[in-house]
Parts: C-alpha cells; structure tokens; sequence
C-alpha cells in the first residue's frame, strides 16, 4: 500500500506566527495561524483537515459496506465536527461528530444504521482516532422499507366504487 506525505510548515511564534500547510502530491496549500485555529482568523487548522479526511474515510467505508450487502448508493454527504478542547494538560480532540446523509435505492434505514455503525468503527482514520469519542447521526434521505407512491400510481389506482343511494340494502 502506498503511503502518504503532507507537510507542515509554521514560522514565527506562536500567537504572532503563521504557516503553510501542504497536502500530498498534488500540492495543494492551505494556510494556517493562531487565529485561523483557535479563533476565527482566515485560512484553516489541522482540526478541519482532520475532519476532512475523517469525513471522506466514512464515506468511502460506508460505500463499501453498502455495496457488500448488495446495494448501491446515489450519494453519501458526511459532515465531520471535531472538537479542540482546553483540558489541564493543554489542547487535545476531544470528540468527533459524524453526520451522514445517504440515498440508497431499496435500502431500509435499519440497515442503513447497520452500515453506518460499521463504517464509523472500521474506516481507517476512525480507528487511528480510537482514543476520541466519535458519535454518529446516519439518515437516509427516504427510508426505502415503504416504497413512495408517485403521481402515476395513483393514477393507475382503481377509482372509487360509487355509492348507492338505495337506502333498503
């Protein structure tokens, strides 16, 4: 399996500091400091990028899972909230909040929970983030236990019996 690099660049001090961080061989940069990380400056902080991967990691393992039990997903959006949290020994992640929505022609939302729970324990940043708390909210977009009735099945339902006015049956 290959592996992968990113860089972390940082000049200055802390608080006055800035830095450059790159991602893999493609060579995108993004660029970080102080504020950008623990206040609301421009640019982002290694918390997004770890929520990035965390959020694509899933989506991708849960893909998987779906495809395995058969089915096959028109989409998976996850949205990765991670925490960076002020603890007595300094600043750690304290937890990540996982929320996906997915369309899965035929699937059921149990199932759907199933996989999702799967996926949130073996994708591979999940695990490399085994001591964080990680919670879970996975919705599909419609619950395809109950299929819906579109326009044209009603039109092809059969109509209504008329009523009797006949009052002595």
């Amino acid at each position: 399996m290959p592996v992968r690099h990113s860089e972390g660049i940082w000049e200055g001090t802390l608080k006055n500091g800035q830095g450059k961080m790159r991602i893999g061989s493609s060579g995108f940069e993004v660029d970080y400091s102080f504020p950008s990380r623990f206040d609301s400056g421009s640019g982002t902080n290694p918390e997004e990028l770890l929520g990035a991967a965390h959020a694509g990691c899933f989506s991708m393992a849960l893909s998987l899972f779906i495809g395995e039990a058969g089915f096959t997903q028109s989409s998976v959006h996850t949205r990765a909230s991670v925490h960076l949290d002020k603890l007595e020994k300094g600043f750690a992640i304290s937890r990540v909040e996982l929320d996906t929505t997915a369309d899965v022609p035929g699937m059921d939302a149990q199932m759907f929970s199933k996989l999702a729970e799967q996926a949130k324990n073996d994708c591979p940043v999940s695990r490399a983030l085994a001591g964080v708390e990680i919670s879970l909210d996975a919705k599909l977009e419609r619950d395809q236990a109950v299929p819906e009735k579109s326009e044209e099945d009603f039109a092809l339902a059969p109509a209504e019996k008329p009523r009797s006015t006949d009052m002595s049956k």
